[in-house]
């Protein structure tokens, strides 16, 4: 009901049904007075539940600071600012969906004066300058000329070619490479997951684990410094250095366990998304199962399946025009099945300009 919806939609549809927000809800669980109107939903109250990472189990802290404890007013931070103290409570949300929706919250699809809206809006990007493509409709046209064009191409005055392709031709694209994912899947799950895991994380793997070595040993001399630091700190106790000698040496080793600090934070978080990763396969299984048989593709299977689409540009190849197209799936990234061509789509109609 509420996917491919906005904020302040989701909100009407809320108050439409009844149902209570949750001052109202938190009045009637402790058997206070009910607000006045207790289904008066507000679109930023969505966007605050949409953001609000808590729900995945974390606890994020220094979300707001006021500049006096004097002034009540609190000021929000920036996610730069804030803390983050990864799984201290039950998650309700799981962090990959969590992370999708605010992928398309960040790709939000303006209506059309034509009130069509393109169905791959948002995930569309050319190959070559890496802008968006964008939607492209008129009331004048029947559907079948709509079509997606590079942000940066203006009439072959921009600084970008002519990056061009129907809706209709991308349907057929997309439908067909869900179509044949679904089906090797199914086919075979342990070969399709052992083809994804060589494609997605095997050279991965080598990377991970030099990384693992490097975290192992920074831990070491993170460790071994605040050892070094203590009998220095005795030596300059003891008169065994000059304090002037203890100020310099304290200063080298504390800027040395300060960077070390940082890459390990750096790191690990590497390893955090790469292992996290690796665990998604499931949450992609999961959609496969749910849709398979599909024969037309929705906005809501599109989101579920599809993380970006990129665009190449058309080329010729013996007098015939062909296009590729990328598709980066949710979860797992970019499939190539063992017998998919180089050129992906046979571009048969010729492409007319388009005003």
């Amino acid at each position: 009901m509420y996917r491919r919806k906005g904020p302040m939609q989701i909100a009407k549809i809320l108050k439409a049904d009844k149902i209570m927000t949750a001052k109202a809800y938190y009045a009637k669980q402790k058997g206070k007075p009910l607000p006045e109107n207790p289904y008066r939903w507000k679109d930023c109250t969505i966007v605050g539940i949409l953001e609000r990472m808590d729900y995945c189990g974390h606890t994020v802290n220094f979300k707001s600071y006021s500049k006096s404890h004097k002034l009540k007013k609190r000021i929000p931070t920036t996610k730069e600012q804030q803390a983050i103290f990864r799984n201290t409570h039950e998650a309700i949300v799981e962090e990959a969906v969590f992370e999708r929706v605010q992928e398309l919250r960040a790709n939000k699809r303006r209506p059309t004066t034509a009130e069509r809206q393109g169905l791959f809006s948002g995930l569309v990007y050319c190959a070559d300058c890496g802008s968006k493509l964008h939607f492209a409709t008129c009331k004048s046209f029947d559907g079948r000329q709509d079509h997606y064009r590079c942000a940066k191409y203006k009439s072959n005055t921009g600084s970008c070619t002519a990056h061009f392709i129907r809706e209709e031709t991308l349907k057929a694209i997309v439908r067909q490479k869900i179509f044949d994912v679904t089906a090797r899947f199914i086919e075979n799950i342990m070969d399709f997951r052992e083809m994804v895991y060589q494609q997605q994380f095997a050279e991965a793997e080598k990377k991970m684990r030099w990384q693992k070595k490097q975290l192992e040993q920074a831990r070491k001399r993170i460790a071994e410094l605040d050892r070094i630091f203590k009998r220095i700190y005795e030596d300059d106790i003891n008169a065994t250095i000059s304090h002037e000698r203890f100020l310099k040496l304290s200063a080298e080793y504390e800027a040395e366990q300060k960077e070390l600090t940082e890459m390990v934070k750096t790191e690990q978080q590497e390893v955090d998304t790469y292992e996290q990763n690796k665990m998604d396969f499931d949450s992609f299984a999961a959609i496969i199962r749910k849709y398979v048989g599909i024969t037309e593709l929705t906005p809501t299977i599109v989101n579920e399946f599809v993380k970006k689409i990129i665009v190449h540009a058309l080329e010729k190849i013996d007098s015939k025009r062909f296009q590729k197209v990328d598709i980066v799936f949710n979860f797992v990234g970019e499939i190539h099945l063992p017998d998919e061509p180089q050129t992906e789509q046979k571009e048969t109609n010729k492409q007319e300009k388009t005003a």
